[in-house]
């Protein structure tokens, strides 16, 4: 894939974060997936874990800040996103994985209704509140679950995770 192609793709990925349309990601973007999520499954904003989601959203939103907001405005362009994705993250991936780690894991915790790890059925269910198509999050949780026990663990998600948002090998 060349530089151009790559930069189209992550272009792509842009949307996925943000959540509100307005063409900026900020940290409303991150705080209202957090809300939504916390809605779905049905747990408080002050519960331990809605806490935990919110902190780990904004951690994420943080981290996400200080890679890509190059101008210091609190929200991160289409541009700055593509410019820190690619210049940033591109040789290595695994550094995006652990800016979103603790919002992952708070998500994981909400999600993993019975404590044994969170089911394709919830995976699927946090991806569309996150703005995924239904047919789509079906096929990233089937792909997902890489030893095909019907659970997704935190490893599989962030791997994942990064794979989607910044390496060219992933559609």
């Amino acid at each position: 894939m060349d530089s151009a192609e790559y930069e189209r793709k992550i272009a792509s990925r842009f949307a996925a974060f943000d959540q509100d349309g307005n063409g900026f990601i900020d940290r409303e973007d991150f705080s209202g997936a957090a809300a939504r999520l916390l809605a779905e499954f049905s747990t408080t904003p002050r519960s331990d874990k809605g806490q935990a989601l919110y902190n780990g959203a904004e951690a994420f939103w943080q981290g996400m800040a200080g890679i890509a907001d190059v101008d210091g405005d609190q929200r991160v362009s289409r541009q700055e996103f593509i410019t820190g994705a690619v210049k940033r993250l591109r040789d290595n991936p695994q550094r995006f994985a652990e800016i979103a780690r603790p919002f992952l894991r708070a998500v994981i915790t909400v999600a993993d209704e019975d404590g044994d790890g969170v089911t394709r059925s919830a995976a699927e269910r946090v991806l569309k509140v996150l703005g995924v198509d239904a047919s789509l999050a079906e096929e990233v949780v089937r792909g997902l679950d890489s030893d095909g026990d019907g659970r997704i663990t935190e490893e599989e998600i962030l791997s994942a995770f990064a794979g989607y948002y910044v390496t060219p090998e992933h559609p």
